[in-house]
């Protein structure tokens, strides 16, 4: 642990600012790395190379597909350089480009919603799961991504709590890249698992650092914990079904 002489045990705080900055960006930019190996066959690399993505079944991409994936790598993109933008000191132009992030996190649940409930009225789904059950996954994704942001624009002065509040909305959507890397039909704990275990570096590091965790990595992290049984069992009530079949109509 990084300590300090007086008083005994608390943490420097310069020091541990220095090591959060590398932290945090170091976890950025894990996190896009993820990101594009996770789409690289289907989506990114097709159009470095001119080709024709294609969505994970296969389907062509749309105007509405390539706009998701625009607005969703915007955000991995906007995330690494808000972190180096701390690291390097230049609050004032990370707070200006908060404001342009707060649109675009709105421009993402819009269009992410609307991407997942056209994905399950063709029918889009991991194989011998209903494209109706499956649609729990993306959208609960949105509300913890939504919740997640929400509480951290709140929380903007309490720069310990907005870090990791953005570090968990940023984790609540990596697991479909996961998902792409380990392969859809895996077991979904397998992927958010996977996504998990950047939640877990912040709490190591949390303990190392400062020799207790955060709030926000307590609570945060248990919420994601918990959506993720919580969603799977309610896909497959007559109740959920029931609502997935009004949003596809």
């Amino acid at each position: 642990m990084i300590t300090d002489t007086a008083p005994a045990g608390a943490p420097r705080i310069s020091a541990v600012g220095q090591y959060d900055r590398v932290f945090y960006t170091a976890i950025a930019f894990a996190l896009i790395a993820v990101v594009l190996a996770g789409f690289s066959s289907t989506y990114f690399v097709p159009a470095i190379f001119g080709r024709e993505p294609r969505t994970i079944s296969g389907a062509p991409v749309t105007p509405l597909v390539h706009a998701h994936g625009l607005l969703f790598t915007a955000w991995m993109t906007l995330f690494v350089v808000q972190a180096v933008l701390i690291a390097r000191r230049q609050v004032r132009t990370h707070r200006t480009l908060g404001t342009a992030g707060a649109l675009l996190a709105a421009a993402m649940v819009v269009v992410g919603a609307a991407i997942a409930v056209r994905t399950a009225a063709r029918g889009g789904a991991p194989p011998g799961i209903d494209p109706r059950s499956f649609l729990a996954v993306p959208l609960f994704d949105l509300v913890l991504f939504t919740a997640f942001v929400t509480t951290a624009l709140f929380l903007r002065r309490n720069k310990e709590a907005h870090k990791r509040l953005m570090l968990l909305a940023s984790v609540s959507i990596v697991a479909a890249a996961f998902a792409r890397l380990a392969g859809l039909a895996v077991n979904p704990f397998v992927f958010f698992g996977l996504a998990a275990l950047f939640i877990v570096a912040g709490v190591v590091y949390d303990g190392a650092s400062r020799g207790r965790v955060h709030p926000a990595y307590v609570w945060g992290g248990a919420v994601f914990a918990i959506s993720v049984p919580l969603r799977l069992a309610l896909s497959g009530t007559s109740a959920w079904l029931a609502v997935a079949d009004w949003l596809i109509r």
